[in-house]
């Protein structure tokens, strides 16, 4: 059975999709990062960046949620596009543009609208304005698109699934979704889903801190507050 290290972030939450739409045997093991979790030993043995997710399939360890997703589809065979060098192009190049686009730029996004200290203008005005740019390549490209491979669904599709999930908080805007109307036809579609409503029923199954106190920014901003044992560097 596969071990799952997990919160409920987005990341963890697209590999949590796979899972329940492969319906493979698997264990979710808990990590509250804002209790600092993911700085226990064990965590740090599997993965030395101390973050979630982490699988561990026999033998195999992977972390990062995108390898998770390509390690799991190239595992079971499914979620993949058809194996030509045509699609295989378009699959990698969109599951890159969501790797080290969409995720990286909402994270940070998601950082200085709500919790970096000031001053943060320049910082909340060029994340969110790249956030804002990446998303709305991928309306474009669901404007003609089922989904982002065409009328496959992919782990493409749950990579960006996972992220979509936060746009109005990541945005700072409550109407976010109304500008982006193809995104949105295509998350409604994703999330209903019964393996989309079975991953996003692990919040009922573990507890996780909910608030961002002295102590959750020590373990989570550990640049800002660091921890008494931390270096300089």
């Amino acid at each position: 059975m596969i071990k799952f290290y997990y919160s409920l972030a987005p990341n963890p939450m697209k590999v949590a999709l796979f899972l329940e739409e492969a319906g493979l045997p698997y264990d979710p093991i808990p990590v509250d990062t804002r209790k600092g979790e993911q700085f226990s030993p064990e965590l740090t043995a599997l993965n030395p960046n101390n973050k979630v997710p982490v699988i561990v399939d026999g033998d195999v360890t992977v972390f990062d949620s995108n390898a998770i997703l390509l390690y799991l589809a190239e595992k079971t065979g499914q979620f993949l596009p058809e194996n030509t060098p045509v699609a295989r192009g378009a699959f990698l190049s969109w599951l890159m543009f969501t790797a080290t686009g969409v995720g990286p730029y909402s994270g940070q996004a998601v950082h200085f609208h709500h919790f970096a200290p000031e001053p943060k203008d320049y910082a909340v005005s060029r994340y969110a304005f790249e956030a804002k740019r990446h998303y709305g390549i991928a309306d474009a490209r669901l404007a003609d698109h089922r989904y982002m491979l065409g009328d496959t669904y992919t782990i493409v599709d749950m990579a960006l699934w996972g992220w979509s999930r936060m746009l109005p908080f990541l945005m700072k805007d409550d109407a976010a979704w109304e500008k982006l109307p193809n995104l949105k036809r295509w998350f409604d579609e994703i999330s209903a889903r019964p393996a989309a409503v079975r991953a996003i029923a692990l919040k009922d199954r573990h507890s996780f801190k909910t608030e961002t106190d002295a102590e959750a920014r020590r373990h989570m901003f550990r640049f800002i507050a660091p921890a008494p044992h931390d270096t300089a560097a």
